[in-house]
């Protein structure tokens, strides 16, 4: 059974950072910078994931973490998503729409919440798509992983 929650403990934290490594490796290999990819190791996120704590929910099967989402407030009127990643082996199950939807319960005051995704990821558009975000139009090149994002906004 699949729990959603924020996350806590230190081995909540280090099951994040794994979802986090691993989550870039499946997902983004060929759509970005091989060189930036193997420099991203399962050290560098556990120290991400042990500085940024605040604002992140994480899916639990059992006692694993299978997936997380981080979000914020940009400004009062607007919210982020800064981050959505589960497991290769969770795509598809659901547990991106349980966290998905937990993260905007967490921005309910925010009329808008906007995040960024990379162009040429046309699933995780699709999955955004899906959950009422549309495309802005509005693009910006990160020359850290040599990709584009593009910006997508829901409107509640």
């Amino acid at each position: 059974m699949i729990t959603i929650k924020r996350m806590e403990t230190d081995d909540e934290i280090r099951g994040k950072a794994y979802v986090h490594w691993r989550g870039w490796h499946d997902a983004y290999s060929g759509l970005v910078s091989a060189a930036y990819l193997e420099k991203l190791t399962l050290e560098k996120c556990e120290q991400m994931a042990f500085q940024w704590r605040d604002n992140i929910l994480i899916a639990k099967d059992g006692e694993r973490v299978v997936g997380f989402a981080g979000y914020g407030e940009a400004d009062p009127a607007a919210g982020e998503l800064f981050a959505l990643y589960v497991l290769k082996a969770y795509w598809g199950t659901g547990v991106a729409q349980l966290l998905m939807r937990a993260a905007l319960e967490q921005l309910a005051s925010c009329p808008k919440i906007g995040l960024w995704v990379l162009k040429e990821n046309p699933r995780a558009i699709r999955f955004y798509e899906k959950c009422g975000f549309r495309k802005t139009g509005e693009e910006q090149y990160l020359s850290s992983v040599d990709a584009t994002e593009i910006r997508m906004i829901c409107m509640r």
